[in-house]
């Protein structure tokens, strides 16, 4: 699939190259730090095929895009010379929106094989505890290793990243992590601790402590770095500052981070570790519960990033993690939320995207469940929290505890088997997690599907109603000429699941486009290839001309309204040259949708499979 498109798409509709100061990616979400995000056209996005859902939080412009969102930044980033650095000191803003900003900054780099690398330590844990494997082998050896070195070393990476989001040079700071984990290092503190030696810096006691793994302090020591290195490049002259800056920085900050930055901040790091464990241990199952229901409420605003140092922290002071746990029923939450949906919908495009939200939850990858499916309904996305509360104070009643780092997915059971074998914190995670989903998906089956309420002999005669339609529904004419099909014939993934909302699409006969209904037109994209309107009933309708005719910028289009116009039904919007679309290569078809067909208990095409003429019935919504 071609991802430059989407990415000029998406790159226009934040303000433009000049509007934005950084960006980053996830699992699935564009990460950007706008200039003005008063420039930012969120509703554009959201009406864009490519983009899942549009959330503002932590001083973040978040573009959620879903699996393929790496595709799409490597196109955004190459075809316009972004990067994900970035000065963050004169940005303004709240303190924790910033902070937010700064730990999401540092840690999405390298997400993936932070996750990969918790997975595989739980698949070795798992080997060990059933007699698979041992210690000594070297297989167990080799795979330790792999799934071992990212959290061994910790300080380098996160000095790398720390160092581009702190606007200094990543490479200095990344040497500075790694002093810290350095072979003498740590010899002089094992040294150190058996008594052997004291070291000294200049005659000042140095006090030597096992970095690896450690967050914090390579944080404070690149931030230092970074402010150390802005001042140095504005005093020395242009030909000594290449070689003589990065000396000053590793001269000053790496025997500064020994001697205050490093004891400071592991200090910091206990005392936060003894805070966790102190309030988990008030009532670990009232904890359970509390992170459970909230913690996919702070994944759609961005605010889970605020907890992951947490949780990293635990196991580096701690050696483990009673945090990471809880998350696994608020993941299956979700995940069994929909899976209510699917088995309930009698849509077929409801039932696709359910399945594949389903796939993707399983693995961790919740936004496509929660933007898609659940939080559209409200009442799923409730029953999925719900379920989580009720799965994560099971595990925090027994204490389950999490001895590798990774993100909440299938995988996490692996991951909380103790170093001595099976217990019954194992057996009460999967339970705890069984009864989450289970809970979620027969909750939601039974009292979250509303639009199913609406009996099959209602909706039959809906079909055949003549165009002045009696309360409670609303007709939708049909704004070209040409055959109808059904939506899910559509050759675009995001038109045919229904992700945009239910309609129908047209096959076209004539270059026209008419207005379906009496309302003022809400959006008109610059490639006028589609057009957005709200009806006076508070029907949106979306008219998308042709299948990726964004591509045309605007060619074989001509309008004939603008933003905020009012419009009568039968009224021409648009006019375009069926023959020069069609040479270009692009598929004409149309489809009609409405994207707020939540707010309805059905939409209703009518004449699939035949004709249909301009102003003749189209679509009929049941409230």
């Amino acid at each position: 699939m071609e991802y430059s498109t989407l990415a000029d798409e998406i790159l226009r509709g934040v303000g433009g190259k000049d509007n934005v100061n950084s960006v980053v990616h996830c699992a699935t979400r564009l990460r950007f730090k706008l200039k003005d995000t008063s420039k930012a056209d969120a509703a554009g996005l959201k009406e864009n095929p490519g983009v899942i859902m549009v959330v503002e939080s932590g001083g973040q412009f978040q573009v959620v895009i879903g699996n393929h969102v790496g595709a799409v930044y490597e196109a955004l980033v190459k075809g316009s010379a972004l990067s994900d650095s970035g000065d963050d000191s004169g940005e303004k803003g709240s303190l924790f929106a910033r902070a937010i900003d700064i730990i999401s900054g540092i840690f999405t780099p390298f997400i993936g094989i932070m996750a990969a690398s918790g997975i595989l330590k739980g698949f070795l844990a798992l080997a060990l505890a059933c007699g698979w494997m041992v210690p000594e082998s070297g297989t167990y050896k080799v795979w330790y290793a792999a799934s071992d070195a990212i959290f061994y070393f910790f300080p380098l990476l996160i000095g790398f990243t720390a160092g581009k989001k702190f606007g200094g040079n990543p490479f200095v700071t990344m040497m500075i992590g790694g002093a810290m984990v350095h072979p003498l290092m740590i010899a002089a503190f094992d040294a150190q601790q058996s008594g052997t030696a004291v070291e000294h810096f200049f005659g000042i006691p140095l006090i030597f402590i096992n970095y690896a793994s450690s967050v914090i302090p390579v944080i404070l020591a690149a931030w230092v770095s970074c402010w150390l290195e802005k001042r140095a490049m504005k005093i020395l002259p242009s030909a000594l500052r290449n070689f003589i800056t990065p000396l000053i920085c590793l001269m000053v900050v790496v025997p500064l981070t020994f001697l205050v930055i490093g004891p400071v901040a592991t200090w910091a790091s206990q005392q936060l570790a003894n805070g966790y464990q102190f309030v988990y241990h008030i009532s670990p199952m009232i904890a359970g519960a509390f992170m459970g229901a909230l913690w996919q409420v702070c994944v759609i605003f961005g605010l889970h990033w605020g907890l992951v140092p947490l949780m990293i922290n635990n196991f580096s002071i701690l050696g483990h993690d009673t945090m990471l746990p809880l998350l696994l029923p608020a993941v299956m939450g979700q995940v069994g939320a929909v899976i209510g949906v699917m088995l309930r919908a009698k849509d077929a495009r409801t039932k696709a995207l359910a399945g594949s939200a389903i796939s993707a939850g399983i693995f961790g990858i919740t936004e496509p469940a929660v933007y898609g499916i659940n939080l559209p309904r409200r009442r799923p996305f409730i029953f999925g929290c719900a379920g989580g509360a009720l799965g994560a104070a099971i595990l925090g009643y027994f204490q389950t505890t999490a001895y590798s780092f990774g993100f909440a997915n299938i995988f996490t059971f692996t991951q909380i088997i103790p170093p001595t074998g099976f217990d019954k914190t194992v057996t009460a995670a999967i339970a705890g997690t069984l009864i989450a989903l289970v809970f979620a998906a027969l909750a939601t089956y039974f009292f979250g599907m509303k639009e199913e309420a609406a009996a099959p002999e209602i909706i039959e005669k809906a079909k055949t109603e003549a165009v002045q339609a009696p309360r409670g529904k609303t007709l939708i004419a049909s704004p070209m000429t040409g055959s109808c099909i059904a939506l899910d014939q559509v050759k675009d993934p995001t038109f045919a699941s229904g992700l945009l909302g239910k309609g129908v699409a047209i096959v076209p006969t004539t270059g026209r486009v008419v207005s379906p209904v009496n309302g003022t037109i809400a959006s008109l994209f610059k490639t006028h290839h589609a057009i957005g309107i709200e009806s006076d009933e508070g029907a949106e309708i979306l008219i998308h001309v042709g299948i990726d005719t964004v591509k045309l910028d605007g060619k074989f289009f001509t309008p004939h309204v603008a933003v905020d116009a009012v419009v009568k039904q039968g009224d021409l919007l648009l006019e375009f040259d069926m023959q020069g679309i069609a040479d270009a290569g692009y598929d004409l078809t149309t489809p009609v949708l409405v994207t707020n067909s939540d707010d309805y208990l059905d939409v209703i095409p009518a004449g699939v499979g035949q004709d249909a003429g301009e102003q003749t019935p189209l679509l009929t919504l049941l409230r």
